[in-house]
């Protein structure tokens, strides 16, 4: 470092970094900064390309820490990527000839959220079944295996869209490959009519699709639709009839907690309550940047999709 400074020892353990591979900032979890280090440095993967097999040979398997449904505790289970099928899958048994879940890489995202899983190796993994949303939560005790399946998830993704997206340059194609949310937290919602009292549900902003659960992990011991989530509403933009209000109606009653907020989308009014000031203005920040932002032609076939909910 002291002979050659910091530019040529980047342009000698950076020099073959897949575009897919993710590269953490300050603000991601430790496990990612660690692992990048430890990778670069330790490993020397992107020195050696060879190295890179575990998430770039378009073909994983192995077992995870994954949490049951039912009862919330974490089971090992067999996962299964494919890039030739587009899929993730994951059976119950090892010697299980059928998946009981199959994800397409088309609608898959990975994001660590190691304080939500309670395991400092935990990643969320959301998929779209029947254009629902639902969520797994996974972990793998070695650090390095479970960002490899990040890593690799990334670089299916990658692929997809390469093909999907022909004349998208890597750095179009890089930002869509896994995102984080925009926001997360408890509020308070109300039911369509607006007459039904208030209930605290915990809510995930990711991208155009605002979605609300029993609780951050989804509460065990309930019907199967508790994997998925219990509502969903897309939010687009100004030019197509969507704006974020501070506060909620006059006539709004059976709310415990009193920052308000209404999201008014060209069908009903939704409204929402934060239990204080902050939490109000961060998520009318994030509802905001959601709203201000031009569509997407393939955002409009999803507002379709949901005008058309029954």
């Amino acid at each position: 470092m002291a002979s050659h400074g910091n530019d040529a020892a980047r342009d000698t353990y950076e020099s073959k970094v897949p575009p897919f591979y993710y590269r953490p900032t300050f603000s991601d979890c430790q496990l990612l900064r660690e692992q990048w280090i430890r990778a670069k440095y330790e490993r020397q993967e992107f020195t050696h390309p060879d190295k890179q097999e575990p998430y770039s040979a378009g073909y994983r398997e192995g077992f995870l820490w994954k949490r049951g449904r039912d009862n919330g505790q974490f089971l090992s289970r067999k996962f299964v990527l494919t890039e030739r099928e587009g899929s993730l899958k994951y059976f119950n048994r090892s010697d299980a000839k059928e998946p009981k879940a199959v994800m397409k890489i088309e609608h898959l995202n990975a994001t660590f959220q190691p304080a939500k899983i309670g395991h400092p190796h935990g990643l969320q993994v959301t998929y779209l079944k029947d254009n629902s949303t639902r969520n797994i939560f996974v972990y793998h005790e070695d650090g390095k295996e479970i960002v490899d399946w990040f890593n690799a998830l990334r670089a299916a993704r990658f692929h997809y869209l390469q093909v999907a997206f022909p004349g998208a340059s890597d750095a179009d194609l890089v930002p869509k490959l896994s995102r984080n949310y925009l926001k997360e937290g408890y509020m308070e919602k109300t039911g369509p009519k607006q007459t039904e009292g208030f209930r605290k549900r915990w809510f995930t902003m990711d991208d155009r699709r605002l979605m609300y659960f029993k609780d951050p992990l989804g509460l065990p011991g309930l019907c199967p639709q508790d994997a998925f989530a219990r509502g969903e509403v897309f939010i687009g933009s100004r030019e197509s009839g969507y704006t974020v209000l501070d506060g909620l109606p006059p006539s709004t009653q059976g709310h415990h907690w009193p920052h308000g907020i209404t999201i008014v989308t060209p069908e009903r009014r939704f409204l929402l309550a934060c239990e204080t000031e902050t939490e109000q203005r961060a998520w009318v920040e994030a509802f905001r940047k959601v709203v201000d932002r031009p569509m997407l032609p393939q955002e409009y076939a999803v507002e379709a999709h949901f005008k058309h909910k029954p």
